[in-house]
């Protein structure tokens, strides 16, 4: 669906045109008349919906913030999964989720840069990440497996591991010649890959993964 379709609203037809230039041209960048000849619409209807382009930033950014969260606190708080089943849901969902919509990493890092408690509020992730399931489920194995790894090295590693291929997308498909076809079928790849590499930190001693 594009700013240009007929068969959306003018609301609608007005964010999609925002989201696409916020995300190329960043906020400070972005001038209202961008938007209005993004939409194809004229200034005066920009306004009369969203009244400021501050007001219409803030709606795309929250849309965008949730669209990435989506259902990821629930999952990770799920007492009927396992730490390694969370971690290929987490992945799944990302991939699927950052092949829709590829330009989503460069926008999310730099609002979570930009103010990183207004942006985990946004996206619902503003409480203690010891409250999450996911944290009891650590201890607990790190208990049971002796493991002295920080969990914050298995967060890092799933989340860079899963998004970097998308944020340095351009530059891998301009240096090896990799067309969008070929991305998608490594990203698909991935979906498998990165669950297994994961629980290889999990399942062995820190000494073996060193």
């Amino acid at each position: 669906m594009t700013a240009t379709d007929p068969n959306i609203s003018t609301e609608e037809k007005i964010k999609l045109a925002a989201r696409t230039v916020f995300m190329r041209k960043g906020y400070a960048a972005t001038r209202t008349r961008d938007i209005a000849e993004e939409s194809g619409l004229n200034l005066a209807l920009i306004n009369y919906y969203f009244r400021s382009k501050e007001n219409l930033f803030n709606i795309v950014m929250l849309e965008i913030c949730q669209l990435f969260a989506s259902n990821v606190k629930e999952l990770l708080n799920n007492s009927e999964t396992s730490i390694e089943q969370k971690i290929e849901k987490l992945v799944h969902h990302y991939i699927d989720m950052l092949q829709s919509n590829p330009s989503i990493p460069f926008f999310i890092l730099n609002e979570a840069h930009t103010d990183p408690d207004l942006f985990l509020s946004r996206i619902g992730m503003n409480g203690k990440m010891e409250e999450l399931y996911i944290v009891k489920q650590w201890i607990e194995l790190v208990k049971e497996k002796e493991l002295t790894i920080q969990p914050l090295h298995i967060i890092l590693n799933t989340i860079s591991m899963t998004v970097f291929p998308f944020a340095a997308a351009p530059m891998l498909k301009a240096k090896s010649n990799i067309s969008t076809d070929a991305f998608k079928l490594l990203m698909e790849e991935r979906k498998i890959m990165i669950p297994k590499w994961i629980t290889m930190m999990l399942t062995n001693r820190e000494r073996e993964i060193q």
